[in-house]
């Protein structure tokens, strides 16, 4: 009799799997593969697009260095337009995020082209500024019209949203299981939305190969040679974690003390012209252009050479201008730049490889600033090899941990505090606990 009854009760689970549960799920998981290769493949062409046109501007900029001068111009073209056609999406990720914690309206889809142009803008014309931002926002607004036009309901909203930001994030830097993760981690401090790991990875996977079909490549980073990890080396881990993270805070701290000073110009396209005239007399009085820009060649540099202890500052310091003051454009790319020269310079005193040192910060420091220490571990391993694997994990975690609550995104909820000395607060003290 119990064998009779649990052979039944066996055969009743596994019908009700396979007729509802195992139905369902397939279904489910069908429509996420047609909607995120869609969405991949779009979000994927238009990063390609954008990256082959933002190095278009950077080299007509290098080779017309005259064009700097128009810096202010540029900045007024920029400020002009976002007031007049862009005060909806002037929040750029801002908005994505709050739009993930608290939908309210579907996001206009002239965020992308205001962003992508914006974008082009700053670069050409020698502002110190990244990519990741334009990506994402691109991403980030496609997607949402997937809202329209499938009529998503709420939570399948949030879950295209997530792939959008992913698909840019992954086309923009070569890094799939980065961008799927960051996805899934930059909206809320110390929590993942599970519920979307599928779709996140596919269209991130999918954006990745489509940016690259249309034969556009990404910059390689070598670290060399890794050494093996013992105590001593755990503890320099650990330790150059914490300046990263103490970089990473300044960064923030700055970005947001020049746009509170920035806010004071009342009529906001002025805003980028006085802030481009600053830029300008800097550059001028500098005498070089290694610190506008993107700054590829300085950080693929840092990794076979020591840099000065001034360079990881003065990129700092401009790009937290240049944004503030209202051109457009990511934080990522000047992270890693900041990240990457401050560790190279580390290693004058500390006895780890330079271009070791420099993969640490590279994305410790985005770690840091951005609160999302596993996506930038997955970076660190798609970029630099499994074999600093753990060396970047302990960068990433100490940078995420001593960066504290602040951070590039004003709007990130905390779900979990970093640790218990820190209380949920939201930056600078005001409370924004998620609620998913």
């Amino acid at each position: 009799m119990p064998v009779k009854k649990l052979t039944e009760g066996f055969l009743l689970s596994f019908r009700c799997f396979t007729q509802i549960d195992f139905g369902a799920l397939f279904i489910n998981s069908l429509k996420w593969l047609l909607l995120s290769a869609l969405l991949g493949a779009v979000v994927g062409s238009a990063s390609a697009l954008f990256l082959a046109t933002l190095n278009w501007a950077t080299n007509y900029r290098e080779q017309n260095l005259w064009i700097i001068g128009m810096l202010p111009m540029a900045g007024l073209i920029i400020g002009l337009t976002y007031h007049y056609w862009g005060k909806e999406v002037v929040k750029g990720n801002n908005l994505l995020i709050e739009e993930l914690q608290s939908p309210k309206k579907v996001i206009p889809f002239i965020m992308a082209p205001l962003i992508f142009a914006g974008t082009i803008i700053t670069h050409l014309f020698g502002g110190s500024a990244g990519r990741e931002g334009t990506a994402v926002q691109i991403g980030g607004a496609f997607a949402d019209q997937f809202t329209k036009w499938f009529k998503l309901n709420p939570r399948d909203r949030k879950m295209i949203l997530i792939c959008g930001i992913s698909a840019g994030f992954s086309s923009v830097f070569g890094t799939p299981l980065a961008g799927a993760v960051f996805g899934l981690e930059v909206f809320i401090i110390g929590s993942l939305f599970y519920s979307a790991v599928l779709p996140s990875l596919i269209t991130a996977v999918i954006a990745d190969y489509a940016c690259k079909a249309w034969g556009v490549g990404h910059t390689h980073y070598s670290v060399g040679l890794v050494p093996d990890m013992n105590t001593v080396n755990l503890l320099i881990s650990l330790f150059v974690g914490i300046i990263f993270g103490l970089a990473a805070r300044s960064f923030s701290a700055l970005n947001h003390g020049l746009s509170s000073i920035f806010a004071k110009i009342k009529y906001p396209p002025l805003r980028p012209v006085i802030g481009g005239l600053i830029l300008i007399a800097i550059i001028y009085l500098s005498k070089t252009t290694r610190y506008i820009g993107l700054g590829i060649p300085v950080i693929s540099e840092s990794f076979t050479t020591q840099e000065p202890y001034y360079t990881f500052a003065i990129k700092l310091f401009l790009t937290a201008l240049t944004l503030s003051a209202g051109f457009k454009g990511g934080e990522v790319t000047p992270l890693f730049f900041i990240g990457a020269t401050l560790g190279s310079f580390l290693s004058f005193f500390l006895p780890l490889p330079v271009g070791l040192l420099a993969g640490m910060g590279f994305v410790a420091v985005f770690s840091g600033a951005a609160n999302t220490p596993i996506a930038c571990i997955f970076m660190g391993m798609e970029l630099f090899g499994t074999t600093s694997g753990i060396y970047v994990a302990l960068a990433c975690i100490m940078a995420y941990l001593f960066s504290g609550h602040s951070g590039i995104y004003r709007s990130q909820a905390i779900e979990s505090p970093k640790h218990f000395f820190l209380k949920r607060h939201q930056f600078f003290g005001k409370q924004n606990v998620a609620k998913l």
